[in-house]
């Protein structure tokens, strides 16, 4: 059994990764590999004949092999430098670095356009002997899914013509708001009158102090920032979707959630009957949202209240005590996990320094070159930032376990990583539930647990809203600031039932989310994973502890099929269906009636 190190050290720890940040030359010699090789396989595919019998598919053996060796060093080049330009904002070196790297995704893009090309010229005879070969059916489900895609795609020449332009292009005005991010700084008086510029990670953590004046004023504060870059976001915003459109409409493609269904693996169905479920259970999510009013002495809540603590919970946290509690509960449910963890930190994977400077949020970034992982965020010092560092290891774990599967392999979705972090953060709120010390510290926690339940199923779903909705209106013109504001509170009082006092305009442009260019729709899977993650930890708990071998099973296959056969494989259920999201709504909605008999 691995024993955390004491103190548990905050910041990570790059340099093994490659030596010199980002005046590097080993990770300048390392882009410089990826490039040449992707030239030779770029020069082996170009007017590439598809294979004429199961006899002369053997030649593309070292293709296969090269271009999953490709894309794991370009995952490992695209993670390091999405942790120097997030430890550091203003690391102009790095901000270059990912111009190059973006650039070389791009090239790997092109030749997996002529890759596919071979894939979809074969005929359907020769494809199934080659997917049977003993060494290629280990990928053969990445395979088929990628001549699928192809088939639905434009010609090699102009997807790949696409995929360059996208470089300064698309890709480009993703990057330019990591720049106006950057720039955003939000003013902070103390209680001692003295004021400084927070960054906007130190101040989303304000923005859940239980003191209610400085989530008041830090909020107007936040609000104004965004307010004063909202046309320069609003700017990257239509430009992202009007790319995205073009691309659709040349692909004769008429929903904008085909993309974003086609790379989760799920179909619409399913995303339909989760939302269903979501729909018909949010009365007792108001009647929550109601209480909580009333605990804080309030009429209504506003955007800044929804996710403030009901009391404190045995004060500040130490980041060391968050350490230990998340290894423990860990090592409740699996020794591996637990193990796993404590690995993690005392290697130093984990940054998680409160300091300006950092860019805002969480994230847990893979090395399949390194076979490791980082995970950033900002640590307060809150119930809250000790639910996201158990998320962020939830992730990490999962890809831990798929560091020996072949690459392709290794590609799993969005909807279904956000399973195994919201697994894992579940494992350590409930722990904390059960083991409160009293009335008043159980509520305050069953509240924060009832916080996720919110967040996935009211303030995800109002970026659902928004961003279905403005992809339809964008199809007619741009749409100014104003109008995205409009927008964003209409959908955020739709999804809230209209329970909140204020809202937040200006929430379109204060997330990144939006902006990512690699993954449309950057919202419902969140949703999905918790959901998912839900459901399996209603199993979990009935099936005790032989349940942790089915867990890792069931993670291990997340980059090789689809969510409703993954399903149906290790849970025997029918996603399509709505009783198992009902069953999993029932474990949330447990805890909000269990919350309001305690606060009767």
């Amino acid at each position: 059994m691995k024993q955390l190190m004491n103190p548990v050290t905050p910041t990570w720890e790059l340099e093994s990764i490659f030596a010199g940040g980002s005046s590097s030359a080993d990770f300048r010699s390392f882009l410089a590999r990826i490039e040449e090789d992707l030239s030779q396989l770029n020069e082996r595919l170009k007017g590439a004949e598809a294979p004429k019998g199961i006899e002369d598919t053997a030649r593309f053996d070292d293709v296969i092999e090269g271009m999953q060796s490709a894309s794991a060093r370009l995952v490992e080049a695209t993670s390091f430098v999405d942790c120097l330009t997030a430890q550091d904002q203003r690391d102009k070196k790095a901000v270059q670095l990912v111009a190059k790297v973006t650039a070389l995704r791009a090239a790997y893009a092109n030749v997996m356009t002529l890759f596919q090309n071979v894939l979809r010229m074969t005929e359907d005879s020769v494809w199934e002997a080659w997917m049977g070969r003993s060494e290629i059916s280990p990928v053969s489900f990445v395979l088929s899914e990628k001549r699928h895609a192809a088939k639905e795609k434009l010609s090699p020449e102009l997807e790949s013509l696409a995929s360059d332009l996208a470089v300064d292009g698309y890709h480009g005005w993703g990057q330019h708001y990591d720049t106006i991010v950057a720039k955003v700084g939000v003013p902070y008086t103390d209680d001692k009158g003295e004021t400084t510029t927070l960054s906007v990670g130190q101040a989303a953590n304000r923005l859940d102090d239980p003191d209610r004046s400085v989530r008041d004023t830090t909020f107007i504060k936040w609000e104004e920032a965004w307010s004063g870059v909202a046309d320069y976001a609003a700017d990257s915003l239509n430009r992202l979707a009007g790319f995205r459109l073009k691309m659709y409409e040349k692909r004769g493609w008429e929903d904008v959630l085909k993309e974003p269904l086609d790379i989760n693996r799920m179909s619409r169905e399913t995303l339909d009957t989760m939302w269903q479920v979501i729909e018909e259970s949010k009365p007792i999510f108001v009647s929550y949202l109601e209480r909580k009013a009333k605990l804080l002495g309030l009429e209504k809540l506003n955007w800044s209240d929804v996710d403030a603590p009901l009391g404190e919970v045995a004060g500040k946290i130490t980041y060391d005590q968050a350490a230990e509690e998340i290894v423990k509960q860990f090592r409740n449910f699996s020794p591996k996990l637990a193990d796993f963890a404590v690995q993690a930190f005392n290697q130093r994977w984990i940054e998680a320094e409160d300091r300006p400077g950092k860019r805002p949020g969480g994230f847990c970034i893979s090395l399949p070159v390194s076979k490791e992982t980082r995970i950033f965020m900002t640590f307060g010092g809150t119930v809250s930032n000790m639910a996201t560092l158990a998320h962020e290891l939830g992730h990490a774990y999962h890809q831990y376990l798929m560091d020996d599967l072949p690459q392709f392999n290794q590609d799993y979705a969005m909807n279904v990583a956000e399973t195994a972090s919201t697994f894992a953060e579940m494992i350590v709120a409930d722990a904390l539930v059960r083991n409160a010390t009293s009335e008043q510290e159980k509520i305050s926690l069953l509240a924060d647990k009832i916080q996720s339940g919110i967040a996935f199923f009211m303030n995800i779903h109002a970026r659902f809203l928004f961003e279905t909705r403005f992809y339809e209106k964008r199809k007619q013109g741009m749409l100014d600031a104003s109008e995205l504001c409009t927008l964003m509170e209409e959908a955020q009082q739709e999804a809230f039932r209209g329970a909140l006092g204020e809202y937040h305009p200006h929430f379109w442009a204060s997330k990144l989310h939006f902006y990512i260019t690699d993954v449309p729709f950057y919202n419902f899977p969140y949703t999905f994973g918790y959901m998912f993650s839900t459901g399996i930890y209603a199993l979990a708990v009935r099936e005790g502890a032989g349940f942790a071998e089915k867990y890792d099973a069931l993670l291990m296959d997340t980059g090789r099929m689809t969510v409703e056969e993954l399903a149906a494989k290790h849970l025997n259920v029918d996603l399509t269906k709505p009783d198992f999201w009902r069953e999993a709504m029932s474990v949330v909605v447990d805890d909000v009636k269990q919350f309001l008999e305690l606060t009767k």
